[in-house]
C-alpha cells in the first residue's frame, strides 16, 4: 500500500485542540492530545459526518475493511508525525507499508493515513506531515497501568498477568508466521494498549510498528553485525532489547527470536512494573549491556502471596543469552496455555 499525498491541508490551529484535519476525503475534529514523542503527537479526534450520513455509514466506514474497527462514538486516535528529510519521510512509508501487513486481534490496526507536503518559511523547500488513524484506547498502555498501580502498591493476578501475556504471543505469533516472518523490534510495555473489561481479563494491543522489519538477518562481516548493532541502538529499547542486538557476532543469524527476548521482559513487566535488568541502572557501576548479555535477572519482593515459581521460570526461559536455545512462539504459546490451564481458576 503506497502513501497518499492528501489533496487536503491538514491541521489548522490545532496544536492544542480545537482545528479540524482532513485525512484523505474525512474530516475530524481533534479533541484533545493524548501524547507525544519525538516527532510524533497523538490526538483524540471525532470524525465530523456530513448530516447526509450518520457516523456509523459516514466516510471512514466505507473504507475500513473489519467494520469491528469503527468506533460506536466515532472518536480515533490520530497520530500526527512531523517529517523533515527524505530519511524520515521512507521511516513513515515503512511503517505505513508494514502496519498494512498485519490483521490480528492482538495488533493496533492502521484505518487510514495521508503524507501531505508542507510548504516551510524557506524559499521553494517543503517538508511533509503524516497522519495515522488509529482506533482509541483511553485506558492507555501496560506501562501507564503499571505505574500507576505501583503507586497504589498493587499487582496483577496471576490470572490476568497470563491472560495479557497470552494475547501479546497471539498479536506476535501472527507477525512471525508471515512469508517473511516479520519481528517487531521494540516489544515493551510501552507499545501494549490494556483495555480493562468488566469480568474479564484486560484486552491487550500491541503497537507501534515503525521498528518492524523481516526478521531473519545473516550476518557475515564485522561491519555487518556494527550495523545492526546501531540500527537496533535507535530502533529497539534498551532495557528489552536482546543480548544479540548489543554486541553481534561477525557470524550470526539473526531470527524473530529477539523478540522472545523481550516478550520475557514484558512478562517480568507485567507482574513487577520494570523490565528484569532496569536495575543495572541504578547501580553504582552497574551496566545495562552486561545485566542483558549475562541474563542476570534479579527478582524482586512480589505481591502477597506472590506468583508461582513456575512463572518465574517462564520468564527464565524465555531469557537465553544464546538465540539457538532460545524458544519460538509456537513453543512460548504451549507452555503459556498450560500455565493458563493451572493458574487460572
Amino acid at each position: 500500500m503506497g502513501c497518499t499525498f492528501s489533496g487536503l491541508n491538514a491541521l489548522y490551529d490545532a496544536v492544542n485542540g480545537g482545528g479540524d484535519v482532513w485525512i484523505n476525503e474525512n474530516r475530524f475534529r481533534i479533541l484533545r492530545q493524548l501524547g507525544e514523542g519525538g516527532f510524533a503527537f497523538v490526538y483524540l479526534v471525532k470524525e465530523v459526518v456530513n448530516d447526509s450520513s450518520s457516523v456509523s455509514g459516514g466516510g471512514l466506514a466505507k473504507k475500513v475493511k473489519d467494520p469491528s474497527h469503527l468506533s460506536d462514538d466515532g472518536t480515533y486516535a490520530m497520530k500526527k508525525v512531523l517529517i523533515q528529510n527524505g530519511e524520515q519521510l521512507e521511516l513513515v512509508r515503512e511503517e505505513i507499508r508494514v502496519s498494512s501487513l498485519f490483521s490480528h486481534p492482538n495488533l493496533l490496526p492502521l484505518l487510514d493515513h495521508a503524507i501531505i507536503a508542507v510548504k516551510t518559511a524557506q524559499e521553494g523547500s517543503w517538508n511533509h506531515e503524516a497522519y495515522l488513524l488509529f482506533p482509541v484506547h483511553l485506558d492507555g498502555t501496560l506501562f501507564d497501568n503499571a505505574k500507576a498501580m505501583k503507586a497504589k502498591k498493587e499487582f496483577f493476578s496471576t490470572a490476568d498477568v497470563l491472560q495479557i501475556f497470552r494475547q501479546l504471543c497471539a498479536g506476535l505469533k501472527h507477525m512471525h508466521s508471515l512469508e517473511p516472518p516479520y519481528a517487531h523490534n521494540d516489544v515493551k510495555p510501552g507499545n501494549v494498549l490494556i483495555t480493562h473489561r468488566k469480568g474479564q481479563p484486560p484486552l491487550a494491543i500491541l503497537m507501534d510498528f515503525g521498528s518492524a522489519r523481516p526478521a531473519r538477518r545473516q550476518i557475515r562481516s564485522r561491519s555487518e553485525a556494527l550495523q545492526l548493532q546501531e540500527w537496533a541502538s535507535e530502533h529497539c529499547s534498551a532495557p528489552f532489547r536482546a543480548p544479540e542486538l548489543w554486541d553481534c557476532p561477525s557470524q550470526a543469524d539473526i531470527d524473530e527470536r529477539t523478540d522472545i527476548w523481550s516478550l520475557g521482559c514484558t512478562l517480568y513487566a507485567i507482574m513487577f512494573g520494570v523490565s528484569p535488568f532496569e536495575y543495572a541502572l541504578g547501580e553504582s557501576g552497574g551496566s545495562l549491556q552486561l545485566a542483558i548479555v549475562n541474563a542476570q535477572v534479579k527478582w524482586p519482593a512480589g505481591p502477597n502471596p506472590p506468583y508461582p515459581e513456575a512463572l518465574h521460570q517462564f520468564v527464565t526461559w524465555m531469557l537465553q543469552p544464546q538465540v539457538a536455545i532460545r524458544p519460538h512462539i509456537d513453543d512460548v504459546i504451549i507452555h503459556v496455555d498450560k500455565l493458563i490451564s493451572k493458574f487460572s481458576h
